[in-house]
């Protein structure tokens, strides 16, 4: 340990000179990015939104106003059609996506600046708030190798000149390309097609007649349009589209740029209503995509219809927000093991650690950012230390916390004047707020909540902690503080922006003190916990944001076994979608739940699954999916050669349902979460739990064989208000779901 220590330390030395170097760097915007700012924020403009008193899928969704389709050579609607009104700032990213500057729809400065020469630069004609691009088409193709090449004009037009064909090979597959803008994002739609049918847009005779909506993933907080290009698009479906299918995506559906589930349902109808209007209905509309691609599947499946008939959710959560609830924690309890512990030490066991987090942790696992804890424990004043493992808390979640729960912190790239930066409260939470609303200060209300929580009772209750670790945690691990006491992270870029060091640590300047707690008579340093709003938990639930298991369409929900790689798309995460469906139909024949080796990818082979499952249903016209379901479509494993390991329902029994560890789970087994570990349920779709007082804790034995009545007065001090009980119904959930 003093060997790496002094190693360290010869090398921060080394360094400084030439991040002094490199100053400059941190003190100037990225010119790459200067030209094409956002220079100003466009006025609000009022638009139709839903109203949810009730839940949202009883709202019927009103008649399409747009005069689909959108004509080649014109723009698609700006507005949309029921998710609210328009977000500004919205940085465009047309130039990203290979389709040229945005469309002039301002002279008042208003977004990015749009030049004569978008090469040269030399003057602006005018600005685009709105980033729309004209409705254009494109030619790619996919040759045997499977490489993704577009077709230039200039190749059409020469082989025109010889009278031939000669630019497809016999195996090559040509499909014809449309982009444009709907809800301001960037649509694709992808039809193969012949090199007969190149002018003619409505041609189709290599169609089989169905139909691919592609969603992506990704962490988002609103205020961008999204890159959005033909080939990324392609080469996650080049064997569907090999086979025929047409694919249709838009980066308004891919979760890096909004988490805002109405908009993104809004925008699906409108893309879906676009292809339907050039090529008739298909025979069905799959889902399909990946992390936050897959949970918009689950949640634009419960609130709407219309769009999508089966669902293929990779790597999978039931919803972002509740997914908010156990990921905040991540550097909360970062932030206490590095440097608020009174034993350090004792949490350099990162089994212990995952005794707490729940999500898996592992010794002697390098961490790619490592360096930054010595350099953050010198700052407070600690003796530095290495990190000598690794949590998918850091691995997975690092930065999480800065990027979408502190309204102070925002992007790092240079998107955005420094002077529209300084007005935009920066926040998943904001990108929610017409919603879930806003405070007094303007500020998007949260609903992330700790009051109560006991992190580590499973622990301590197992003996994995000792008593006293237990009350320093609940006593020290405190909240995030109210987002308006919340300030920028302490970020320096001296080898620029895409190699950021980290000077506050786990947003440890975000959580709140230990300090004398006012609540108690006799006082105890305590750090506070939080609040979350109870409007907004309940908005969440009403607007659809949460999942709640209310989907009877055919899905199978697919994912590779990582909970080895520490990666944040852990296995359990598909069984707390099981359990609200569950909870809410009372079966799950609907929902199939596939886990591979990550050498191999039973996606194709879902294709074929749920291409025989719609048709059935179809043929027979009935949504019975015992009926229509093919019978070798059961929950399963597999291997890394892709043989089927084990399968059928019990297999992945576990602790999730309180059963014995089924064949699966003893494989590929799977980890909890820092709220499950703290007593709560698997299915985690709880925002703020009911307390009871800790005597009444004690007596119903949730303390296990501990005499917690020794410790009666310390635990009052630390839940003053009282602890949770999750055997009651969440404090937010409406009555009418």
């Amino acid at each position: 340990m003093g060997k790496k220590l002094i190693i360290f330390l010869i090398g921060f030395v080394l360094v400084l000179p030439l991040a002094s170097v490199l100053l400059y760097t941190f003190f100037q915007p990225n010119t790459s990015f200067v030209f094409r700012q956002v220079l100003a924020i466009a006025p609000p403009e009022k638009n139709h939104q839903l109203s949810f008193g009730h839940h949202i899928r009883f709202s019927p969704r009103p008649e399409e106003i747009y005069p689909f389709p959108i004509a080649l050579g014109e723009v698609g609607p700006t507005d949309s059609l029921y998710s609210g009104s328009r977000q500004y700032p919205f940085y465009c990213m047309t130039l990203n996506s290979n389709l040229g500057q945005p469309e002039i729809d301002n002279q008042q400065g208003y977004g990015v600046a749009v030049y004569d020469d978008i090469k040269l630069r030399h003057k602006i004609i005018g600005y685009s708030k709105d980033c729309s691009v004209k409705t254009q088409l494109s030619y790619f193709i996919i040759s045997e190798k499977n490489v993704i090449t577009e077709l230039k004009q200039a190749s059409f037009n020469a082989a025109a000149k010889r009278g031939d064909n000669g630019i497809l090979k016999a195996t090559d597959k040509l499909f014809r390309v449309e982009h444009g803008t709907i809800n301001r994002f960037i649509y694709t739609i992808i039809m193969p097609i012949t090199l007969a049918e190149v002018d003619d847009r409505l041609a189709q005779s290599q169609w089989n007649k169905k139909l691919i909506y592609q969603f992506n993933g990704g962490s988002g907080i609103g205020y961008r349009q999204g890159r959005q290009t033909a080939q990324r698009v392609m080469a996650r479906q080049i064997p569907q589209l090999l086979a025929g299918y047409a694919v249709i995506s838009s980066s308004g559906n891919r979760t890096s740029y909004t988490y805002h589930m109405l908009l993104a349902e809004d925008t699906a109808r409108r893309v879906k209503k676009q292809f339907v209007s050039l090529y008739s209905e298909p025979l069905y509309t799959v889902g399909i995509g990946g992390s936050g691609g897959g949970l918009a599947q689950y949640l634009i499946a419960q609130n709407s219809q219309g769009i999508l008939d089966g669902l293929i959710p990779l790597y999978s959560y039931p919803d972002m927000i509740t997914q908010t609830t156990y990921a905040l924690d991540c550097d909360l309890l970062n932030n206490y093991f590095t440097f608020r512990a009174a034993r350090k030490s004792t949490w350099q066991d990162w089994r212990k650690r995952q005794s707490i987090e729940g999500l898996n942790a592992l010794n002697n696992f390098p961490q790619r950012s490592g360096y930054l804890q010595p350099i953050n424990q010198m700052m407070a004043g600690f003796v530095p230390s290495f990190p000598t493992g690794n949590s998918e808390c850091i691995n997975g979640y690092f930065g999480l916390s800065s990027f979408i729960n502190n309204p102070r912190q925002g992007f790092i790239r240079d998107f955005f004047h420094q002077d529209v930066v300084a007005q935009v409260k920066w926040s998943f939470w904001q990108d929610l707020s017409n919603v879930l609303g806003q405070d007094e200060q303007g500020f998007g209300l949260s609903t992330w909540d700790n009051v109560g929580v006991q992190y580590g009772l499973s622990a301590l209750v197992a003996q994995q902690i000792n008593i006293e670790e237990f009350l320093d945690l609940n006593r020290k691990v405190g909240a995030w503080k109210p987002q308006a006491e919340m300030v920028e992270e302490s970020i320096f870029t001296p080898f620029g922006r895409k190699l950021p060091l980290w000077l506050s640590l786990w947003g440890n300047q975000n959580i709140t003190e230990v300090m004398q707690n006012r609540a108690n008579v006799n006082g105890s340093k305590v750090a506070q916990r939080h609040t979350g709003s109870i409007a907004a938990m309940k908005a969440a639930y009403r607007s659809g944001q949460v999942f709640i298991g209310e989907v009877s369409l055919p899905i199978i929900d697919v994912r590779h076994y990582l909970e080895e790689d520490l990666d944040m798309h852990h296995v359990s995460a598909s069984f707390y979608s099981r359990l609200r469906i569950l909870k809410r139909k009372g079966q799950a024949d609907n929902h199939v739940i596939w886990i591979s080796h990550k050498d191999y990818s039973p996606v194709n082979d879902a294709f074929v699954q749920m291409d025989l499952w719609l048709l059935a249903i179809k043929n027979q016209r009935v949504s019975s999916n015992l009926t229509t379901k093919p019978s070798a479509l059961q929950d399963s494993c597999f291997a890394q050669d892709g043989s089927i390991l084990y399968q059928g329902r019990a297999s992945w029994d576990g602790h999730w349902n309180g059963k014995a560890l089924g064949d699966c789970q003893k494989v590929y087994p799977m980890y909890s979460t820092s709220r499950i570990q703290a007593g709560g349920t698997w299915a985690g779709d709880l925002f703020k739990c009911q307390l009871m007082p800790v005597k009444q804790a004690i007596v119903k034995g949730h303390y296990g064989k501990i005499q917690m009545t020794l410790y009666l007065k310390k635990l009052q001090q630390i839940f003053p208000q009282g602890v949770c009980d999750y055997t009651k119904a969440d404090v937010s959930r409406p009555a009418n779901l």
